[in-house]
């Protein structure tokens, strides 16, 4: 949460907000941005840093009001709290000494050029300003424009102030009097382009800070992606300044308005939540009945034995097991299938989990099926040698929570783990069944299973955490290898702190996996099991922006572990696949999971398209396919 501690209002539709952002303030440099979300149902707007007090810590954003977002920020008073606020984004300005720069600001974009004109100063340039509204109430920060600025002409289209014309009037007055050797332009697209084709004809080189649609700002999703020289550039990561000359304005101007319509209805929605009128309530689905679960005693369970003998094969309760059936009546035993939702019921719902899991006498069925080889090849294939026939064999005896104790020795995420690795090709993939020509026994399914189970007895156990040995480790980035990592850590003593870009733990268990395959109160429990053990989380955090690697040393952390997920998404380099409607799955995954763009009550647009193809095979297009009929949509899936 950010505190806005003073708000000063610019004219009927500007507002000029600092914020408390101490972090932010320290790292920022002119030309960076931070991305807003204005409350748990908002969505994430990019905002250019228009200044900054390292004293105060605080920063300045300056905001016009053009749509429902914005306007509900700009109803925010001193005293009130934004919900997140995270940056610095985006690559700084180049500053050097250039000679004689010419800065152009239309409207708010004055705002975020003003940092850079006091950056182009302090290196020794000659700056010349030209400001521009529609009238003299638009013309912003005039008297701080002045202050680093040689001259200062100011521009009004309707003459109420200045001179009258557009910026590129006053611009064109400079360069046909003397030499510029540089320009900046920041404000509308529409102008920057215009600014653009005048210094292209002078032959001046010209900067532009582009603010496009953006959904996670750190480098993610894709959404900003514009055409630069015929290339596709990124605007968070790659941007936001650009070589003027090179950029596809036309372009840029179409993607501008790709979510116009939502834009709308989302401002008549705001209006109307003004006004007390109550927005219109989708029915919600039946619910599906649940399958019967026998009744077990939970109160019975052994939760005392140690782990040495839960893991030893040769144990007791082990010997026992193996000859209370032969090995080949194991074999003989057919692979249990998880229940799922009733397909015709399960179109109706975005977010109920389709695998329903194993029910008590599938788990102990199916864990029969497993026959404790003294050779475990299963283990070799499990990325973090889970002792797979321990934790079976206790569910075999109905030892639920013991088979929990086991899978929590060594994996930070077992409920995580039984749903969405690919056991298939990691430790199933080893099971001694296929050499038999059997299906191999479900480990992943009752992985899950004891986790549910011990989640929903109400006696969950915490791992063995070692004697804390006084030494931090930082990890960067909160999704699966973090999250495991941080674990591991913690169990071993370590003081464990991961550092998140997003408003949400969890990363692409989050933002990439659907609820109906991994829903996020389970993710929830298996971050606050690790809270619980003494991982701290820091949200909002972008580690080489807002705070760097040499800082964290500063403070302590001894070991650093990044884990910073896959990146940008690939794209596939052919024409037409910047245009409107077409999206990478991370940024339509990230719209509809982390950003609940589907529900009507959140703020993030989406499109509810007619007719959907989804290009490629996998997981990821999958998980494309299942969200969009949740958007009223035909799909047409094709291999990539």
């Amino acid at each position: 949460m950010n505190k806005i501690v003073s708000k000063v209002q610019f004219s009927e539709k500007v507002f000029k907000l600092e914020v408390e952002a101490p972090l932010i303030a320290k790292a920022r440099r002119a030309g960076h941005f931070v991305i807003v979300r204005v409350d748990e149902k908002g969505e994430r707007v990019p905002l250019t840093i228009a200044g900054s007090d390292v004293e105060k810590g605080t920063i300045t954003l300056v905001i016009q009001t053009v749509g429902a977002s914005t306007s509900q920020l700009c109803a925010l008073n001193e005293g009130d709290y934004i919900a997140d606020v995270v940056g610095p984004l985006g690559k700084a300005t180049h500053i050097e000494n250039y000679g004689t720069v010419l800065c152009a600001g239309g409207g708010v974009g004055t705002a975020p050029m003003l940092p850079i004109i006091q950056a182009l100063k302090a290196a020794g340039n000659r700056v010349i300003s030209v400001i521009a509204g529609r009238s003299k109430d638009l013309i912003i920060l005039e008297d701080e424009v002045r202050k680093s600025s040689d001259e200062v002409i100011i521009m009004t289209d309707d003459g109420s102030y200045g001179k009258q014309g557009v910026v590129t009037v006053g611009m064109e007055e400079v360069i046909q009097r003397e030499k510029v050797d540089k320009c900046f332009a920041i404000g509308p697209a529409i102008m920057m382009k215009f600014c653009c084709l005048l210094t292209k004809k002078y032959e001046i080189p010209t900067d532009v800070s582009l603010n496009t649609i953006m959904v996670d700002g750190t480098g993610m999703c894709g959404a900003c992606r514009i055409s630069v020289g015929g290339k596709t550039k990124f605007v968070c990561v790659d941007g936001p300044e650009f070589d003027g000359h090179l950029v596809d304005f036309n372009e840029m101007l179409q993607r501008g308005g790709a979510f116009k319509a939502e834009e709308l209805e989302a401002m008549e929605a705001y209006q109307k939540a003004l006004n007390g009128e109550a927005p219109a309530q989708e029915a919600a689905p039946a619910k599906a009945e649940e399958a019967p679960v026998a009744p077990l005693s939970v109160d019975e369970m052994d939760t005392t034995t140690p782990l040495a003998e839960l893991i030893d094969r040769s144990a007791p309760y082990r010997e026992a097991l193996r000859k209370s059936m032969k090995a080949k009546e194991r074999t003989q035993i057919e692979r249990c299938q998880m229940p799922e939702l009733d397909p015709v019921y399960r179109a109706t719902t975005r977010v109920e989990e389709v695998n329903k899991g194993l029910t008590v006498q599938q788990a102990m069925t199916e864990a029969k099926r497993c026959l404790d080889c003294a050779n475990p090849t299963c283990m070799k294939g499990c990325p973090v040698s889970i002792n797979i026939p321990s934790f079976i064999k206790n569910i075999e005896r109905g030892e639920f929570l013991n088979a929990a104790r086991v899978l929590k020795s060594t994996s930070a995420l077992p409920a995580v783990c039984g749903r969405v690795c690919p056991q298939e090709k990691q430790c199933e993939s080893q099971c001694i069944h296929l050499k038999m020509n059997e299906p191999a026994v479900a480990i992943g399914n009752l992985e899950r299973f004891a986790a549910d189970f011990e989640r929903e007895s109400g006696r969950m156990a915490l791992p063995e955490v070692a004697e804390k040995n006084g030494k931090k480790v930082a990890v960067i980035g909160s999704g699966p290898s973090g999250l495991s990592f941080a674990g591991d850590m913690a169990k071993a003593g370590y003081d464990v702190t991961v550092f998140e870009a997003l408003h949400e733990i969890g990363g692409v268990l989050k933002y990439g996996i659907p609820e109906f395959r991994l829903p996020n109160k389970i993710v929830d429990v298996e971050i606050s099991n690790l809270e619980k053990i003494g991982v701290k989380f820091v949200k909002d955090c972008v580690v080489g922006k807002t705070i760097t690697v040499e800082e964290l040393e500063k403070q302590g952390f001894q070991g650093i572990f990044v884990g910073s997920g896959a990146g940008l998404p690939n794209f596939m380099g052919i024409p037409g696949e910047n245009s409107n409607g077409i999206m990478s799955s991370n940024e339509y995954l990230t719209r509809v999971n982390l950003m609940n763009a589907s529900d009507a009550h959140f703020a993030t647009p989406i499109k509810k398209a007619k007719s959907v193809m989804v290009v490629g095979g996998g997981n990821t297009a999958m998980d494309s396919c299942r969200k969009a009929p949740g958007c009223r949509a035909c799909i047409h899936r094709l291999p990539s």
